[in-house]
Order: structure tokens, then C-alpha cells, then sequence
């Protein structure tokens, strides 16, 4: 035997090694896509799999509600329209206040999913949520998610908490504590004892799940901060914040922290959108090239606030486009994507 196919059986021993441990590696990962994720990599490359888009576009409603525990536990607290463009490689966010008037729900639109549930439980409510939206921001809503707060808050525990830059320091001295809603506090007429105070001081600030929850869920607070613009915004921060844990989670290669993850989420998030689906959209920000990112704000000059005393609205306070329509809204988000 010459040196020459001494070497080639040597290379090709090596190659084949080097082949085969890189397989026993990657396996379990793989089977962790196929087993407990349900995705077919193949699939996921070569089709869209019946994934719903308008203009080569994929709109994705992001509700997060009370829960359990909580007063009107289907209510929406945060309401996001995700709109992930196939021909930008672009994914923008669009948040909404919860205190939009609906004419058709003769609700604010946060009741859109507590109100379907009612009618048919665990599909009316991403069905109604999904019109009454849509109808708001003048787009096709495709697919719904769908997360309680407690759940929200074990998975930033899960993930050892976020770091969020507060703007402005605030203070809230009537953060609800759960539990204690219909609390008669012995009697006493202000029902002080439902509530707690909550301090924020500007600044980076290091959270746990319950203080990012309360950060995010606080309406009472002095001065500006207490307007649902500025929870929007909070509740843009955390976002970020969450949204860098998980690529930071996701580079760690560590298959059993992703189970542990995926299994937090499987068990309480409600969703119509499989993950097939959300599989082809991150292949598509993965390969293809310039990602971009934004975030579209409603600000208050979109919006007025009728006076409490109008029948109209049964004594809620509402937010109203000044026109009772909502063109203008449609044209800016429109204009914003464009």
C-alpha cells in the first residue's frame, strides 16, 4: 500500500469521525425540532405550509391578560399587532391602548377576547379579538397569541430577570394587590388595604418577573406616567429587554434550558398560529439579508377622551379617534409600513 492511500484512508477515517460525533451531537437537538416542537426542517425550507399572508405580509395579535387571580381575568392588558413583511425582511410592532372605544363590542376593545370567550369559549375570544383589532389598525389579523401575565412573570424568573432603563422615576399608591379586590378592609370607605405602593426610580433597573409585571401593569401613578401612553411604553421596554434574554438563551446551545423554556411556554400560552408557521417566518429573518426592525406608536393626538358623564359610553373612560373613525389611524399605520 502506497503513502497516498495511506493517507486518503486516513483522511477518511478522520472525515467519518469527525461526522459522526458531530451527528451524536447535533440528534438530540434535532429530535428536540422534530419531537417536541413539531417542526419539519425540510418543510420549514422549502414551503410556506399554508402559512395565512396579505401582500406578503403576516399580521400576529399579542394579548397579554390577567389570569387567574386577577379582576377580569380576560381582559386585555397589552395589546401588540406584530406585521412580519416576507419582501422587507422587516418585523414591526404596533401597540394599542386598551381603552379604545369599539362601537360594535359598545366595550373598550380590551374586552374583545374576555367577550368571545363568553360566547365561545376557547374560540371566540381570538376570533372577536382578531375582528375588532383589525378593524382598528386597518389590517388582516391572521393569527392570534395569546399570554397570561402569570405567566409572563415566571418566564422572566425562568430567565433570571431583565434589566429595563426606566425613563422617569414614579410612584403608585394604588397598585391592586391581587387577592384583595373585593376586600371590605374592615369596613373602612377609602378600601386603602387592596392596594400597595409601588416606587420606580429613573434609571437602569434589574427586575424579577412580579416587579417587570408591576412596572408594566401600574395605571395609577403621579403625573405622567400615569397615562396609557406611558404604559404603552413601558410595556415596549420590557418587551426588549424579554426579547434579548431569549436571543441571549438562545446562543447558549443548551438543549435542556431550551426544553425547560418551550415547555413553560406550551403549557400556558393559547394560540392559533403553529410552530411550522412561526418556524418559516424565522427562517425567512434568519437568511435572508437586512433585518430591520421598528416600532409604530399611537400617540395621544390620535385620540380624545370624551367627559365620563357622556351616556354614550356607560361612564367609562374611553379613548375616541376626534373623527369617531378610523381613517386616519389606518393611513399612518399604513404609511409607517410603506
Amino acid at each position: 500500500m502506497n503513502i497516498r492511500k495511506i493517507w486518503r484512508k486516513k483522511l477518511f477515517l478522520l472525515s467519518f469521525t469527525i461526522f459522526f460525533i458531530s451527528y451524536l451531537i447535533i440528534k438530540p437537538y434535532i429530535n428536540f425540532i422534530n419531537q417536541n416542537l413539531k417542526i419539519s426542517l425540510i418543510k420549514t425550507l422549502l414551503e410556506r405550509n399554508n402559512l395565512k399572508t396579505y401582500k406578503n405580509q403576516v399580521n400576529i395579535l399579542i394579548l397579554g391578560i390577567g389570569g387567574t387571580n386577577h379582576e377580569g381575568p380576560n381582559l386585555s392588558d397589552s395589546i401588540t399587532v406584530v406585521n412580519y413583511n416576507f419582501n422587507k425582511n422587516e418585523l414591526s410592532s404596533i401597540t394599542l391602548p386598551r381603552d379604545i372605544w369599539s362601537e360594535t363590542l359598545e366595550n373598550k376593545i380590551n374586552a374583545a377576547y374576555a367577550l368571545g370567550e363568553l360566547k365561545l369559549p376557547n374560540k371566540g375570544g381570538l376570533l372577536l379579538a382578531k375582528a375588532e383589532i383589525g378593524a382598528v389598525v386597518g389590517l388582516p389579523i391572521h393569527y392570534v397569541i395569546v399570554i397570561d401575565f402569570n405567566i409572563f412573570k415566571n418566564l422572566i424568573d425562568f430567565l433570571g430577570g431583565i434589566d429595563v432603563k426606566v425613563e422617569n422615576s414614579f410612584i403608585d399608591k394604588k397598585f391592586p394587590i391581587t387577592g384583595k379586590e373585593n376586600d371590605l378592609c374592615s369596613n373602612n370607605n377609602d378600601f386603602s388595604c387592596r392596594y400597595e405602593t409601588i416606587v420606580f426610580n429613573k434609571g437602569i433597573n434589574h427586575m424579577n418577573g412580579e416587579t417587570a409585571l408591576k412596572f408594566v401593569r401600574s395605571r395609577n401613578a403621579e403625573g405622567k406616567e400615569g397615562t396609557d401612553f406611558a404604559r404603552i411604553k413601558r410595556q415596549q421596554k420590557v418587551l426588549e429587554a424579554l426579547k434579548v434574554k431569549i436571543i441571549n438563551l438562545i446562543k447558549t446551545f443548551n438543549l435542556k434550558k431550551y426544553q425547560q423554556f418551550y415547555s413553560l411556554i406550551d403549557r400556558n400560552v393559547k394560540r392559533d398560529i403553529t410552530n411550522q408557521q412561526l418556524a418559516i417566518i424565522l427562517k425567512n429573518i434568519v437568511f435572508k439579508k437586512n433585518f430591520q426592525q421598528k416600532q409604530i406608536v399611537l400617540e395621544e393626538d390620535f385620540f380624545i377622551n370624551p367627559p365620563l358623564t357622556s351616556n354614550k359610553y356607560y361612564g367609562l373612560w374611553v379613548l375616541i379617534p376626534p373623527e369617531e373613525n378610523y381613517s386616519k389611524i389606518h393611513q399612518f399605520i399604513k404609511e409607517k409600513l410603506n
